[in-house]
């Protein structure tokens, strides 16, 4: 019997970073059905491809200066999902973004 190499680390981590965004992807699209709210035509749009974009690639973006070498989802794609997300569950206010403030010494 020939069984597979074990992955390298490296792999087992990618392959970790890709089964947790299409399951987020999943969770956030059955949620809203679930939850009866209407996702835009660009939300849904957004979901349907990025999940394509994981299952044929392993990630959904190229350019490696926009996310991390291990992740399945750049910064700016899991800040969207996790806005759809919020919107999905019900949660009126979009993610805020807070301005950098300094702390100022009373």
């Amino acid at each position: 019997m020939s069984r597979k190499p074990p992955l390298s680390p490296f792999e087992a981590r990618k392959a970790a970073a890709k089964r947790a965004a299409l399951n987020a992807l999943k969770r956030a699209r059955r949620t809203a059905d679930k939850a009866g709210v209407e996702l835009s035509d660009w939300e849904g749009e957004f979901l349907a491809e990025v999940t394509d974009r994981v299952k044929t690639y392993g990630r959904a973006f190229g350019d490696p200066e926009k996310g991390s070498p291990g992740e399945a989802l750049s910064v700016l794609q899991n800040v969207k999902l996790k806005e759809i997300a919020a919107k999905a569950k019900g949660e009126k206010k979009p993610l805020a973004r807070r301005p950098f403030r300094r702390k100022v010494k009373a």
